[in-house]
């Protein structure tokens, strides 16, 4: 068989460039066009999940790409991962996906067809679940596999949740468990099979987003590269607040301490808390539940400032004080 992890030296969404360091190339740019059509309501500024354009008073465009090296060895699965967690920016932002493209990096030379067929499959599987043509997309050789989809969706634009809408008082929901990156990266180093992890990654967060919409939530995101703590702490300062998480009651994967402890901790997840590590109040915390906090997720769940069925609630927003996020 052969081991697609193999051949990458990240996996998943730990493979991002690190949020501290993306954040200093994107400063100060943007793009104004000459004659614009709509009008940019979620651009760069806050470093959102996905753009969202107003076309006119009840229609937006959301707009987003995603792709990866990598994150288990079977072909079939990445592709529904892959595609899961593109799928997810939009459901992020309160949208629903309309199309997507594919985008496909393959060492032609070195991996056969028949696997790349193998993650298409996979990522039209989802696609179609998720109610949304797949039409085309575009591939290139590379020394890498990679693949994942842009992704074009509808929404609201006076419903959508955002990252940069949070108020204090708001509990804050997490619609799936943590863990993904540390058992991944046991998968990669030990070929085991974490088959509660795959299902959970390759479920959409269409339910979740419905769910939240319904109970008037304005803010939200995805949990993905930049681990709970990355993300949070983009929400909250964006939204001129502070945090206060309840590690223990933050749902985490059977497997992910001892994944810990056994040292399988991916590099992003090490880089997601050294980023937000000046930002934080630890609390008595250990370095085992900081690591899984900050754990670089693929495909994960949506923080949703409010309280949605299923989901537990793992703390809330407070008035901003001196540390962004505390953890108790």
């Amino acid at each position: 068989m052969v081991r697609l992890t193999q051949f990458a030296q990240g996996g998943g969404c730990a493979c991002k460039i690190p949020a501290g360091e993306l954040e200093e190339v994107l400063t100060g740019f943007g793009v104004t066009p000459a004659d614009p059509l709509g009008d940019l309501i979620v651009g760069l500024e806050t470093g959102d999940d996905a753009a969202v354009v107003r076309i006119d008073g009840d229609t937006a465009i959301v707009s987003t790409a995603d792709f990866f090296t990598p994150v288990v060895d079977d072909p079939y699965d990445w592709g529904r991962i892959a595609a899961a967690n593109a799928l997810s920016d939009v459901y992020a932002m309160g949208g629903r996906p309309v199309v997507g493209l594919n985008l496909l990096c393959w060492p032609r030379e070195r991996l056969p067809y028949e696997l790349a067929r193998e993650v298409l499959r996979g990522g039209a599987e989802v696609a179609a679940r998720a109610g949304c043509h797949l039409a085309g997309g575009h591939s290139v050789t590379d020394v890498e596999p990679k693949y994942g989809m842009a992704v074009t969706g509808l929404a609201d634009p006076d419903r959508l949740m955002r990252n940069d809408a949070g108020k204090a008082g708001a509990p804050l929901s997490l619609t799936k468990p943590l863990g993904l990156g540390v058992l991944n990266n046991r998968h990669k180093a030990t070929g085991e099979v974490f088959a509660e992890a795959v299902e959970i990654m390759t479920t959409l967060n269409a339910e979740a987003s419905r769910a939240a919409l319904g109970a008037g939530v304005t803010c939200a995101t995805d949990v993905t590269g930049f681990g709970l703590l990355g993300h949070l702490f983009k929400l909250a300062r964006a939204s001129g607040v502070s945090a206060v998480v309840d590690a223990a009651a933050v749902p985490l994967l059977a497997g992910a301490r001892e994944a810990v402890r056994d040292g399988y901790v991916p590099g992003g997840s090490r880089r997601n808390l050294e980023w937000v590590a000046p930002h934080l109040d630890t609390g008595s915390a250990t370095e085992e539940t900081l690591l899984l906090l900050a754990d670089a997720q693929t495909s994960g769940g949506l923080l949703v400032a409010g309280e949605i069925p299923g989901a537990p609630v793992i703390g809330e927003l407070v008035e901003a004080g001196d540390a962004t996020i505390m953890i108790r």
